[in-house]
């Protein structure tokens, strides 16, 4: 595992501040929640090793300009923000397969992983999901459950469905 340099930042969103942390590059690493410290910082470790941010440093002003606007209802500019991940190449693949989501749809974990050629794997498909460290931008909250329900979501149920409903995607009733 190499070290990587990274950068800590935070943006304020209309449910919490968001947690930032980009590379030199300039490339967007993780996004989380406060109040979410333990499984932010658990998954920087798992992904990057001993690397931690050096400093706080201002994101990118083109990943602040699309979290902001994305936020503010211009939902259009989430898919140009660059990202880079480490995790497993089933993990790249289910969270690749996340950002062709589109915007006010949702997907079952059993379809994601159908949509990856792996009908069986939802279990594994779920596991990735939730080790998704870019929370938002790789849109791990637009899979739901078989029925349409909301299932976990890292940041908190309430986030979920503000995020799904900001999108205009359409709920179960029994979400």
């Amino acid at each position: 595992m190499t070290t990587q340099i990274l950068f800590y930042d935070e943006i304020e969103t209309p449910i919490g501040k968001g947690l930032l942390i980009t590379d030199v590059d300039g490339h967007l690493r993780a996004f989380d929640w406060e109040g979410y410290e333990a499984r932010f910082l658990r998954l920087l470790r798992l992904h990057y090793g001993a690397a931690t941010p050096v400093a706080p440093k201002p994101a990118p002003v083109a990943i602040r300009h699309a979290l902001e606007a994305y936020f503010a209802g211009d939902l259009s500019l989430l898919g140009s923000i660059p990202c880079a991940t480490a995790g497993t190449t089933f993990q790249r693949a289910v969270w690749a397969a996340l950002r062709e989501i589109p915007i006010g749809q949702t997907m079952s974990y059993a379809a994601l992983a159908a949509k990856l050629g792996c009908p069986k794997a939802v279990r594994a498909v779920g596991l990735a999901n939730g080790a998704n460290p870019i929370g938002v931008v790789v849109p791990c909250h637009r899979v739901v459950g078989s029925n349409g329900s909301l299932t976990g979501y890292a940041g908190g149920l309430e986030r979920k469905r503000w995020l799904l409903a900001h999108e205009g995607a359409a709920l179960a009733a029994a979400a």
